[in-house]
């Protein structure tokens, strides 16, 4: 039975696809993703997946639209070739922001990207932080949705031991801020924070002491950085010791990366299920872990029909 999945990967994150598997010592399946002239994908599966349990790796980070397109054009001739089962993981699902309409005439992004998931023919998706959590529900087939809580907690016991406040940059994140706090025994603060457009912020005020104290800034995703820059500057002028920032998705677009190194933030922990650029891997404020082994766990499980239970806390 362990020899009857197969695991492909798109080209949207190739480092992660490879420690994933090698996690499962086992390679990946050859897949070959082309392109015709005019840009339209082509995909062609260079193997027997008849029968077999497959598994394809997918973040739908930039470029968001070619990586989402790729994803479901392999789904689908997994599908015709009459694989037993496709999972879809996606460590970063675009589109997540968009769960809900927020002004008349939206439309509701993330619903109609678990729609065209589904009919391209997945049968389960794995993925990990969700932007918001009851995406899970806009799905008709089972949703693992993992969390990088684990890696990011082991990571703050090593190296923020002592007068630890654990921030959330808006209200949105007090829970996810609160769990972290808890089994850190930290404190925990808030920003309160006003956005005018998207991807335009402004940090007003801080709830909670954080004078003489180290603040890590709990997201799950960094985009712009505009929320990060104003929580960090929000921190600094109520008395912060140090500043720094954890974070699952590393979006990372536009002026982000000079933000970051120009702002009062001495790191930024971030894990890999989005690619960095090569301008994000040179900034030295920026360190990365890997979440490959939470993943190949999640595979190995789902395949085996285990309790993936263990890997959501």
């Amino acid at each position: 039975m362990e020899n009857d999945y197969i695991i492909f990967a798109g080209n949207s994150n190739p480092i992660l696809s490879k420690a994933i598997a090698d996690y499962l010592d086992r390679p990946l399946g050859e897949a070959k993703v082309k392109r015709f002239s005019d840009g339209e994908i082509q995909i062609e599966i260079n193997e027997n997946v008849r029968a077999k349990d497959v598994f394809v790796i997918q973040s739908t980070s930039h470029p968001v639209n070619d990586n989402l397109m790729e994803l479901l054009l392999m789904i689908d001739a997994f599908k015709r070739s009459s694989a037993k089962r496709i999972t879809a993981v996606i460590p970063y699902f675009g589109y997540a922001r968009q769960d809900k309409k927020v002004a008349p005439r939206v439309p509701i992004s993330a619903k109609l990207v678990a729609d065209l998931l589904t009919k391209a023919g997945a049968h389960r998706i794995i993925t990990m932080d969700l932007h918001a959590g009851q995406i899970q529900g806009f799905f008709n087939t089972p949703v693992d949705n993992l969390f990088a809580a684990p890696v990011l907690i082991d990571y703050m016991k090593k190296y923020f031991a002592n007068k630890t406040v654990i921030v959330s940059p808006d209200a949105g994140g007090v829970e996810r801020a609160r769990a972290f706090a808890k089994r850190l025994s930290a404190d925990l603060a808030i920003i309160d924070k006003r956005r005018d457009a998207p991807n335009k912020a402004q940090a007003m005020a801080v709830i909670g002491d954080v004078s003489g104290k180290k603040a890590i800034i709990l997201d799950d995703m960094v985009d712009t950085a505009g929320t990060l820059t104003e929580a960090a500057n929000a921190l600094i002028e109520n008395g912060a010791s140090e500043i720094h920032a954890c974070c699952t998705h590393a979006v990372l677009s536009g002026p982000a990366i000079d933000r970051i190194r120009d702002c009062a933030l001495s790191t930024m922990v971030v894990t890999d299920t989005i690619a960095l650029s090569d301008r994000g891997m040179a900034c030295d404020k920026i360190k990365t872990l890997s979440i490959a082994s939470l993943f190949g766990e999640a595979i190995i499980r789902s395949h085996t029909g285990d309790s993936v239970n263990s890997l959501f806390v």
